[in-house]
């Protein structure tokens, strides 16, 4: 038997660490599958409510449970909100228990894929339309929505015919209640499509951590669900309308107290049944919210879009009046996980930050520097809202970190463009401000008078600019006492970026150096940065980033290649310096020559002596002082591999996707595209084609937007 170490415990906690591990994990897949099981059949319920063996089935459900004491409102809240709220609650256990086990960050072994394949979440299938950039899963998402109407529809058609001929109506009054039996039936349809609209505006929301999906992403299912919910809403209003028209009850006369008086239908109040008069209040302010909504309204006054969506406290409020408790049930679930969000935001963007330093350079971009708060943790494609309280109390506006949260602890830095009212007041506050006198910088450095508060951060929950795809715990592996999360990693990367877009990959390059620098395992082996620009002055945005002083030997690990393409103007022409410096050359000696020397030759003696006695001094100091000139001169050209800037050309996709799949063989590309819809419409196209039309020994290309337009 071996001797014991002196140093060693004699009883070690290794073997006790791995089993709560493996107990940790193994919760974590009891909540997982959990989870995943009330979700189906709380969507499947749904789906199949307007069948009439559902109905049958939950009127008994609804008669069995009407002598509790909750009553039947509270068998509809069981039935239809309850399970979204229990799903709440086991994923803060999940994330909870994810947290402390801390696979996810630390112990995680990350490896390159062998066999590159397509994903759902990252291969496009539609690039133009109204949906935009569309990928596999929200398409199949998209068509479950579409299908679920569809069979609602149907469903309910049929269910009416049959109720009509229970009764004894002429044909006029059988498409007058056909109207009538419509609207209603649209008007569920709508508050079932309502249980899920408030669900992705939740920003924190746990349901949104659970399943990874970033709010700049999710904006996008509650901007089409809301599109779908105001139609259903608005054709159910009109066909009530168009009813009460026909029959003449829209203005009906009716006697009180011996006198005749008029009464309109839709104005009605009833203490018990709907409420008419609420039911226009909400669908005027849901048609308020909707008609601003839409992109030519939006992008040209966004500030009529912010304040006229505050209504849905109105739409939400005289929604439960006009339906009452018992229907209002059905949505109140996702509805109440959305405002304890938003008390929670409240609460944390009540704390100011200190301004750092806020810099404004010539090209109209204003770089912010705050101090970060102490539980404020973010990734490297992290994004946060900023509230400026001089110039608006009830604005906040969402902006890309520009820092890698590895270059410091203490503050963040963010990079804004002025593209509007609101940023250009921000940049004329600061420029406004007390100056300092700092002639060595060349940006324009002031002392902020300016009072900012912090909302966030929003984003993934890793930076998934390393990883794309994680793989469940096999319980298998736990039994063998091989216990681990896999995370496949992008070893190649392609970044576009158009105009400010650049932000937010200035903090994935600082991040990647870092990590490298730290000698941190598993990072892109690749780089490639695009980035399409108007103006040459934008150019020092991505030449700040000092990346030698970040990781001098980041060439040995990383091939970085840049292309930058200035768009609106022509390449500076050089030739015109080379003839000025021969002319200064040959007219110099005449004109000017015989001056300098004589001049040259008095001052000559008279300092020569003291020249040789300072001149071994002086030498170290020259070779000192050159040095860091050095590294600002290989700063300028950003450090990398390859920079190529192209002047009045836009980057042609095709050719360098098409290189890149020469060069870098058959691998998963992770492809990033941040800038204007067009810009992502294009990378995503090029994309799809690429990875169809591909040969077996190219790669696959990947598509992730990190999105502005929220």
């Amino acid at each position: 038997m071996d001797e014991l170490s002196a140093t060693e415990p004699l009883v070690s906690s290794h073997g006790n660490g791995k089993k709560k591990a493996i107990f940790a994990s193994s919760m974590e897949i009891v909540l997982k599958y959990t989870i995943w099981v009330i979700f189906i059949s709380w969507a499947t319920f749904i789906f199949l409510y307007p069948s009439e063996f559902v109905d049958a089935w939950f009127e008994k459900y609804l008669e069995l449970t009407d002598g509790s004491c909750f009553g039947i409102e509270g068998s509809m809240f069981l039935a239809f909100s309850a399970p979204i709220l229990v799903i709440a609650f086991l994923a803060i256990e999940h994330l909870l228990i994810s947290g402390d086990v801390e696979f996810q960050v630390r112990n995680c072994r990350m490896k390159s894929s062998k066999r590159p394949g397509f994903r759902l979440w990252t291969f496009p299938v539609l690039v133009n339309g109204p949906f935009g950039v569309v990928s596999a899963a929200e398409l199949i998402g998209i068509l479950l929505f579409l299908i679920y109407v569809i069979w609602a529809v149907y469903a309910y058609t049929l269910v009416n015919f049959k109720a009509l001929s229970e009764f004894q109506l002429t044909f006029q009054e059988q498409c007058y209640l056909v109207l009538e039996l419509t609207g209603l039936r649209l008007g569920m349809i709508g508050l079932f499509c309502l249980v899920f609209l408030f669900l992705p505006v939740a920003r924190g929301s746990v349901l949104l951590r659970l399943v990874d999906i970033p709010f700049e992403l999710a904006t996008r299912y509650h901007v089409w669900l809301g599109h779908l919910t105001m139609l259903l809403f608005t054709l159910h209003g009109l066909l009530y309308i168009i009813a009460w028209a026909l029959q003449g009850e829209l203005l009906s006369e009716v006697s009180f107290h011996d006198t005749f008086c008029f009464r309109l239908s839709i104005l009605e109040w009833k203490t018990i049944g709907v409420a008419n008069l609420a039911g226009v209040i909400s669908l005027a302010a849901g048609l308020f919210m909707w008609v601003t909504s839409l992109p030519p309204v939006r992008r040209q006054n966004f500030e009529l879009f912010f304040y006229t969506h505050q209504l849905y406290i109105v739409f939400v409020v005289f929604l439960a009046m006009h339906v009452g408790d018992f229907i209002f049930s059905i949505a109140a679930g996702g509805i109440f996980l959305f405002i304890l969000d938003r008390f929670l935001r409240f609460c944390q963007s009540r704390r100011t930050v200190n301004v750092v330093s806020a810099n404004c350079s010539p090209c109209g971009t204003v770089e912010l520097v705050v101090s970060k708060p102490a539980n404020l943790q973010y990734n490297a494609l992290s994004f946060i809202f900023l509230q400026v309280r001089e110039l608006s109390w009830l604005q906040w506006h969402p902006f890309s970190v520009s820092s890698s949260p590895l270059d410091g602890k203490y503050h963040m830095s963010i990079l804004i463009k002025n593209l509007g009212e609101w940023t250009e007041k921000l940049r004329g506050k600061i420029l406004n401000g007390p100056k300092e006198d700092s002639p060595m910088v060349p940006l324009q450095s002031h002392h902020a008078n300016i009072t900012v508060s912090v909302e966030g951060p929003y984003g993934h929950e890793l930076p998934y600019h390393l990883t794309y795809v994680f793989l469940y715990l096999n319980l298998l592996m736990c039994i063998s006492n091989a216990y681990y999360d896999e995370v496949v990693r992008y070893e190649n990367l392609i970044l576009v970026a158009g105009g400010i877009g650049i932000s937010p990959f200035l903090a994935i390059l600082s991040d990647i150096l870092h990590r490298i620098n730290d000698k941190k395992p598993c990072l892109p082996r690749n780089v490639l940065v695009v980035w399409a620009l108007k103006t040459s002055d934008e150019l020092p945005l991505l030449y700040s980033l000092d990346m030698e002083s970040i990781c001098p030997v980041f060439s040995d690990t990383l091939n970085f290649e840049i292309q930058t393409y200035v768009t609106q103007e022509s390449e500076p022409w050089l030739w015109y310096k080379g003839l000025l410096f021969d002319a200064c050359m040959v007219g110099s000696p005449i004109i000017f020559g015989g001056v300098v020397v004589n001049l040259w030759h008095i001052w000559e003696t008279k300092a020569s002596t003291k020249e040789l006695g300072e001149d071994d001094r002086q030498n170290s100091g020259v070779m000192q002082d050159n040095q860091p000139r050095e590294q600002k001169e290989s700063s300028e050209c950003c450090g990398a591999t390859s920079n190529i800037v192209r002047y009045g050309c836009r980057p042609d996709f095709k050719e360098i996707f098409g290189s890149i799949a020469e060069r870098w063989g058959h691998v998963d590309v992770g492809v990033i595209a941040c800038g204007p819809p067009t810009l992502q419409t294009s990378i995503a196209k090029e994309c799809r084609s690429q990875s169809l039309r591909r040969k077996c020994n190219h790669p696959i290309f990947h598509f992730n937007s990190h999105s502005f337009d929220l």
